[in-house]
């Protein structure tokens, strides 16, 4: 018997009311990603297109080469919360041209983790990159 997943995209991604949150990169070519814009606006005023604000909550990072995400991610490290995550959304399946593996040695490469797959859209997935807790600086 298949799994039916009622959960809604916004709590999969884990973006509660209120929270700063940055898309980074075009997430607007399937009708998923265009609904989902609508429900983050209804979710949180706090939404930045572009460069994420310092200390953002959540950035959601539309990356299709391992060259988009070598360019990316440095830059957006630095400017999320401790606590913070970084979202990589790209193609799936056979259209697919970032492979998971890349994302995870890239994440690696700048001094993040992986640690959740989300299947963000029909065509599009997500993997959740986050500072490992030994890094976090301490409060």
């Amino acid at each position: 018997m298949e799994r039916v997943y009622t959960t809604p995209l916004l709590d999969k991604l884990g973006i509660r009311p209120g929270m700063r949150v940055a898309i980074v990169g075009d997430l607007d070519d399937d009708e998923t990603a265009r609904s989902f814009r609508a429900e983050l606006a209804d979710r949180t005023s706090d939404i930045t297109d572009g460069p994420p604000k310092s200390d953002s909550e959540i950035v959601l990072l539309a990356a299709d080469s391992t060259a988009e995400l070598a360019a990316a991610l440095p830059g957006l490290r630095a400017r999320i919360r401790p606590n913070g995550v970084i979202w990589v959304i790209s193609r799936k399946g056979k259209s697919a041209t970032l492979r998971d593996v890349d994302v995870i040695a890239a994440a690696i490469e700048h001094g993040l983790v992986d640690n959740k797959v989300v299947s963000f859209s029909p065509t599009r997935t997500a993997l959740r990159l986050v500072i490992p807790v030994a890094l976090r600086p301490r409060a």
